[in-house]
């Protein structure tokens, strides 16, 4: 909702407070003011002009030159491009040092050799949007009406010496999508009163029901349908400060019939609708559900074919509206039109809201009719219209109306106790502070024993149980005022749990490594539901799957990041790493019934380049050290290292000689390596590495405290050994010998070499460790390292039969 400042200080008096303060207040009561925006913010120095003579350019076909008055001495030469300046107008002139949006400065300057001091402005230049200029100046300049005082400030002619509060109402706030539901607002939220157009105008003897009668075919749908007839009416625009108003409110002013309607929609929140009466072709409204495949061509020239979903207004035959939508182009108000039907109705919303989805055509009037209007407004809408098409369209407003009202609209009442109002907001209200801010509201209410009975008026529909009274009671009273306590229990809500915590350092340390999270389908097809899967049981098959690709819960991530990685790669982006953190589903075996178990696993895959130096000459493809690597620096995150070890594994999908259990304790919880050649080809894919691990476990595991320990002032002692040993046996094996025997000594163990050659004995090989000791507390003596050295080697020889290689 678009709310102009100067139109609301109509009813409110805002003289002690600027649009932006009073955004902020509004925003802090519970309606959120998107923006404010001054419509003249950056003009200056555009006044009106009174065009004395127009003649053709000398030496331009397309240019006039103007002599216009401005009000200052002399008249001035201007040269205007745009084909409708003439002698007489009264238009918009930037004059010489004026500023225009976009800072765009006027100075003098010679066209096609003549002189020009100023510019003759179209409202598109002077800020207006091009759809909300009136079609017959979509195309050239502005001319004001005759009355505009020449010199005067042309933008406060056109209303744009204002501001514009956007509000972003929320559906229960349709009370608000009207100025005089913003008034109602903005006085309770200052503590003032609200004031209300005086709505007086003279009736002709003629009546109303002699001219039309009104019949409903289901008083469900349409509760009240009022028709009022203005005759005598002069088609003509509508007065500037209106077209104005409505321009700011992002409407397009046609003429002034159609303007006062739309004038009313947005003061009242009634949607109104103006019939040019002699072309109805009846004297009769007949309101009824549409036929099956009926027709109707609306008021934007587009033919609706219609169901019984829509609700229609009639001339006894013909439709002629779609009720609370859009109008007939066979009954639109024309420039010939004399005598106005003037339709104010109450509409079933549901209706309304259906039959604007059914044809995909909302409007300002449906939007309005949908989230609900308030039905005690609908005449004294219909009221202020006919006054308005008195004033400025010249009509002649005939006594009464014809109507159909079977409409019961009686304000509700609530009653809630100042305990629970103080119990729920934490606050010590007294009975006079809630009964004062029930006042600014204009609820009627009454007191006994601490209980408030209010009586709710019908503008507002959201509220209709105890918790809304006290919302309306926190809003006014404050937010900011509302006293502010910590939390008391065992456990302080909305604090993360260890495992969450867990989990978002391992998002942040895979993230930080360079993967990008992907989010992907928990839903697959048979041919993938168990690739890659830890543990395969039979399939959860959805019972009305979107399709046959989705229509299993994946036993594994590795295909859905997979999908990631081939979509990315046909997309040339063939350096990728991704991970994601998301559920696995397995069934419970003998319990089809059962819902399956949910496991919360990680997964990550990655190819192409891992590093790339291009200026050194130096680029890393990935491989498995790389992604292993990966996964080493998240168990050392985690503090889980000491009790992770990988072995050699198989895994279905995976590379056979590139892929390694992980094992947690000695328990497997995921696997790590290539994707197998095969796979990799029928998608299309470069070497793509992957790892999947059970979090669930994986952050479950205890963790011991974390302890520091002093740099140490003493050297270490590195020592190399070659080991000669049979081909099956495996580094890793090794080392964890080699490590459990060195004792404290021993600090450090790494592979920096293998071997298998020519000078090797068939069936051996040769791997070299480096082996680092040191002691925190003294530097160690070789008889010291020799001691721990010979265990080493010892162990090695007695329990893998590895000799020292000469």
């Amino acid at each position: 909702m678009l709310v102009s400042y100067k139109w609301l200080k109509e009813y409110v008096d805002l003289s002690d407070i600027s649009p932006i303060e009073l955004a902020d207040k509004i925003t802090k009561s519970g309606i959120e003011v998107e923006g404010v925006e001054v419509l003249n913010e950056g003009i200056k120095n555009v006044v009106i002009g009174y065009v004395v003579e127009r003649e053709q350019h000398p030496n331009a076909d397309k240019l006039n030159k103007c002599l216009v008055d401005v009000g200052e001495g002399d008249p001035i030469q201007i040269i205007c491009g745009a084909p409708n300046v003439d002698k007489g107008q009264k238009v918009a002139v930037a004059k010489v040092g004026a500023v225009l949006p976009g800072n765009f400065k006027i100075k003098k300057a010679k066209l096609r050799g003549e002189e020009s001091n100023g510019m003759i402005c179209s409202l598109q230049e002077l800020g207006i949007e091009s759809k909300l200029v009136a079609k017959d100046y979509s195309e050239g300049i502005f001319v004001f009406p005759s009355d505009v005082e020449v010199g005067r400030n042309a933008m406060e002619y056109l209303q744009r010496d204002d501001a514009v509060l956007e509000l972003g109402l929320t559906p229960n706030r349709a009370d608000c999508l009207n100025m005089l539901g913003v008034a109602y607002e903005v006085a309770a939220v200052l503590g003032k009163e609200v004031t209300f157009p005086n709505v007086e105008y003279p009736q002709v003897q003629e009546k109303a029901s002699d001219y039309v009668q009104v019949k409903v075919e289901n008083k469900e749908d349409v509760p009240l349908y009022t028709a009022k007839i203005i005759k005598n009416v002069k088609i003509a625009p509508s007065p500037l400060w209106m077209q104005g108003r409505l321009m700011a409110a992002g409407i397009r002013p046609h003429n002034n019939v159609v303007d006062i309607t739309n004038y009313i929609l947005l003061e009242y929140g009634q949607p109104l609708h103006a019939f040019d009466y002699d072309r109805l072709g009846s004297k009769e409204i007949y309101v009824r559900r549409a036929a099956e495949n009926e027709e109707i061509v609306t008021l934007d020239e587009a033919k609706r074919v219609l169901s019984q979903d829509n609700l229609l207004i009639t001339n006894g035959e013909t439709g002629i509206a779609v009720a609370g939508v859009m109008g007939g182009a066979n009954s639109e108000v024309q420039a010939d039109t004399t005598t106005v039907l003037l339709e104010a109705a109450y509409f079933n919303s549901g209706v309304i809201r259906k039959s604007s989805k059914v044809l995909n055509l909302r409007s300002e009037a449906s939007a309005r009719y949908e989230k609900g209007i308030d039905p005690n407004r609908v005449r004294a809408a219909a009221e202020r219209a006919a006054q308005l098409l008195h004033l400025y369209a010249g009509g002649e407003v005939l006594e009464g109306e014809a109507a159909v009202d079977t409409l019961t609209a009686e304000p509700k009442a609530v009653a809630i106790s100042l305990e629970k109002i103080n119990k729920v907001l934490g606050t010590s209200l007294a009975v006079n502070e809630v009964t004062a801010i029930f006042t600014r509201l204009q609820f009627e209410t009454t007191v006994e024993n601490n209980i408030f009975t209010v009586i709710v008026p019908t503008r507002r529909n959201d509220i209709t149980i105890e918790e809304d009274l006290t919302e309306e009671v926190a809003r006014l009273y404050g937010y900011d005022n509302i006293p502010t306590t910590l939390p008391v229990g065992e456990a302080i809500p909305g604090a993360l749990t260890e495992y969450q915590k867990k989990r978002r350092t391992v998002r942040k340390f895979l993230e930080g490594a360079g993967l990008y999270q992907a989010i992907t389908y928990a839903l697959t097809s048979e041919k993938k539901v168990q690739q890659f899967a830890l543990d395969k049981r039979q399939p959860v098959r959805l019972s009305m799957p979107m399709s046959e690709e989705r229509s299993l819960l994946r036993q594994s991530i590795i295909p859905q990041l997979l999908e990631v990685v081939k979509h990315n790669s046909a997309r040339q982006n063939e350096n990728l790493a991704v991970y994601e953190t998301g559920v696995v589903f397995l069934a419970n075996e003998g319990a089809e019934q059962e819902l399956p178990e949910e496991r919360e696993h990680v997964a990550g895959a990655i190819t192409g380049l891992w590093s790339a130096n291009l200026w050194q000459g130096e680029k890393k493809t990935v491989d498995f050290f790389v992604i292993k690597g990966v996964l080493e620096g998240l168990f050392e995150k985690l503090g889980v290292s000491n009790s992770i070890s990988f072995e050699r594994g198989e895994l279905e999908g995976m590379h056979p000689g590139r892929t390694a259990k992980v094992l947690l304790g000695g328990e497997v919880i995921g696997f790590v390596g290539q994707v197998h050649p095969q796979i990799q080809n029928e998608l299309d894919l470069k070497e793509t590495y992957c790892f999947e691990l059970n979090l669930s476990k994986l952050l479950a595991q205890k963790v011991a405290d974390l302890h520091y320990t002093s740099i140490p002032r003493f050297p270490s002692v590195t020592r190399d050994i070659a080991l000669v040993v049979d081909s099956g046996i495996l580094a890793g094996d090794i080392q964890t010998i080699i490590v459990e025997a060195g004792g404290n000594l021993l600090k450090e163990v790494q592979v920096f070499d293998l071997y298998e050659g020519e000078r090797m004995e068939e069936g051996k090989k040769s791997i070299a460790y480096s082996l680092k000791y040191f002691d925190p507390e003294q530097t160690l003596t070789d008889e010291m390292i020799t001691k721990a050295h010979d265990k080493v080697l010892a162990a090695v020889k007695e329990k893998a039969g590895a000799v020292l290689r000469g």
